[in-house]
């Protein structure tokens, strides 16, 4: 048998860890790495045109399945394209395994060839980022480097040069067990003790939730059922958190509907309950507050805490539940439903009216039919920018769909890239990417990838013309219009070149049967739809000082732009407030 190089061992640790895929380009440095994995039947390589895309779909594929993904990339330019995913993959909490191949060992630090140091320059946007310097060290660094993803949630990095990859492995190395799970956290007793006191103390208690609520939506919706809490959510907790969920009153920030915003400000305790709500002026700063996460970094960051607690949220829950003392008032949950209620069918009437004869079409017609006709089980991946407002607002949650995004990091160009990540983990299951087209065009050699492996994405294409979200803040800000526009091409004539389905809907009747032909075709396909670009309605007081990247800081209402199904789901709940 002959022995094995390290770029062999290297393969073989990340298939132990559960790995399926490398995504990456290939290139000098790489190619060991990338010969290995051809030569091993348990794990694929996955040829991307750009190494972004590499990381963002690595990021996509471990927030699918919750287990470690991994992306590749030559030595200087090759895996400073990671950088961007990567970071995008970090900030959501994602457990990816990145190769930075390097220059050969021989020459780093003698400014040779394509030379970087990405031992230092992945830092900031991983929890392990090392330099491999002998075969001997490589399976223990590999191991921790894992160990750190999946442990802690984010990025790992490996640098690898690549004439070290190509040498002999040493014929004994210590094998450890991979860790491949995380634990649960249980809070201490003496925090568990203070937050039972802090709500049997408080009339009026509302749950603030993020995607810490994963897994958890039982135990929040019987804890808000005992304390009769109104129950709002940040955008990463909509998919957790929205559905069956009669406490709802919608979501708070930039792109909040409902009353999310006043049941936060008019309760006597808040809890937040695994969310890193980055927008702070949308938190209340006049009434109690306590948070419950993962990470003890988080706690305390956004706000001013009464209590902080380390732990799982469901771990957490379940620990109050049957301590706490149960509530039989519900006036202020019953007044929270009733104005979320009154707020959504107050702005409903903004995607209701004439829009199937309205040209150029409405997106929220576009979101509110896709939210329809797409399965069940839907994966949606989702542009930064507009999109993110059409899926916050229209896309239904029903505990079986999944709603990905640059939510924390807010990168352009993402959707598309995280579609393949996600289609690669299940080809049977739908996956629909709710692309921008500045987004789309950012990355749009990578459609060719879809082509190249048959993956049966559907691209659905709000084609504006604009960076419309550019446009709104510099409209806020006192500022003309500039630097925003688009002239595109028939996106769908592009993507029948490419060999894929392509077509293209100018009018709003088109819109439905477009998407079901697209739904339909076993391939990829792409349907540009052209929309309005003054699609939203801005309130009528704000000022310059309310813009901050993606935060409205002292806005209640934000947009008025319609909700879709949410507000017959809000007037459903409110059937079942008891009338007196």
């Amino acid at each position: 048998m002959a022995k094995q190089n390290v770029a062999e061992q290297f393969v073989d640790i990340l298939v132990r860890a559960g790995v399926q895929r490398l995504y990456g380009v290939v290139g000098d440095s790489l190619n060991p790495v990338v010969d290995a994995v051809r030569r091993n039947s348990a794990i694929d390589w996955v040829q991307v045109r750009h190494e972004e895309v590499a990381a963002f779909a690595a990021g996509a594929e471990a927030q699918i399945t919750g287990k470690l993904a991994a992306c590749a990339g030559s030595c200087g330019p090759g895996n400073l394209h990671l950088i961007n995913g990567l970071y995008d993959a970090h900030r959501s909490m994602a457990p990816v395994l990145a190769l930075a191949s390097h220059i050969p060992s021989s020459e780093i630090g003698l400014g040779y060839f394509q030379e970087t140091h990405p031992d230092q320059l992945f830092r900031e946007c991983s929890h392990y980022c090392e330099l491999i310097s002998s075969p001997q060290q490589m399976p223990r660094l590999l191991q921790s480097a894992i160990q750190h993803a999946i442990g802690r949630g984010g990025v790992s990095v490996v640098s690898l040069p690549g004439d070290l990859a190509d040498r002999p492995a040493p014929e004994r190395t210590i094998e450890h067990a991979l860790v491949t799970t995380r634990p649960t956290v249980r809070p201490g007793d003496t925090e568990i003790d203070k937050l039972v006191r802090m709500i049997d103390e408080a009339d009026r208690v509302t749950l603030f939730c993020g995607s810490g609520t994963a897994g958890a939506h039982a135990e929040v919706m019987q804890f808000a059922e005992r304390i009769k809490s109104p129950v709002g959510h940040a955008l990463r907790g909509k998919e957790w958190i929205q559905y069956d969920n009669p406490y709802d009153v919608g979501m708070s920030g930039l792109l909040g509907y409902g009353a999310a915003y006043e049941a936060t400000h008019e309760c006597e305790l808040l809890i937040l309950l695994g969310t890193d709500f980055p927008y702070y002026a949308f938190l209340p700063d006049n009434v109690k507050i306590a948070q419950v996460d993962v990470r003890p970094e988080h706690l305390g960051r956004r706000s001013k805490l009464d209590l902080a607690v380390w732990g799982d949220v469901r771990e957490t829950l379940r620990c109050l539940i049957p301590r706490v003392r149960a509530k039989t008032n519900r006036r202020f949950l019953d007044k929270m439903l009733k104005k979320h209620a009154d707020a959504l069918e107050g702005v409903v009437k903004a995607y209701t009216r004439k829009v199937d004869k309205h040209v150029p079409i409405h997106p929220e017609y576009v979101a509110a039919v896709l939210d329809e006709l797409a399965d069940d089980d839907a994966v949606f991946t989702v542009d930064t920018g507009m999109c993110n407002v059409w899926a916050a607002r229209y896309i239904s949650p029903n505990g079986r769909r999944r709603i990905i995004g640059s939510f924390s990091h807010g990168s352009m160009a993402n959707a598309l890239p995280q579609a393949i990540g996600a289609q690669f983990t299940d080809r049977g299951r739908q996956v629909v990417s709710m692309s921008g087209d500045g987004g789309f065009t950012m990355l749009m050699g990578d459609f060719l990838t879809l082509v190249q492996y048959d993956l049966p994405v559907k691209i659905v294409l709000f084609n504006n013309s604009s960076l419309s979200m550019v446009e709104l803040e510099m409209l806020v800000a006192g500022l003309p219009s500039f630097g925003t526009d688009y002239r595109n091409p028939d996106f769908a004539a592009i993507a029948r070149a490419a060999g894929a389905y392509g077509v293209r809907v100018e009018k709003p009747k088109q819109l439905a049967g477009a998407l079901k032909d697209a739904f339909r075709h076993k391939g990829p396909a792409l349907v540009d739809v052209v929309t309005d670009p003054n699609a939203l309605s801005i309130p009528p007081k704000i000022s310059a000082e309310m813009v901050t990247g993606f935060a409205l800081s002292a806005s209640k209402i934000v947009l008025d732009g319609g909700v879709g199904r949410m507000a017959q789901m809000a007037r459903s709940n409110l059937r079942n407030v008891p009338r007196p």
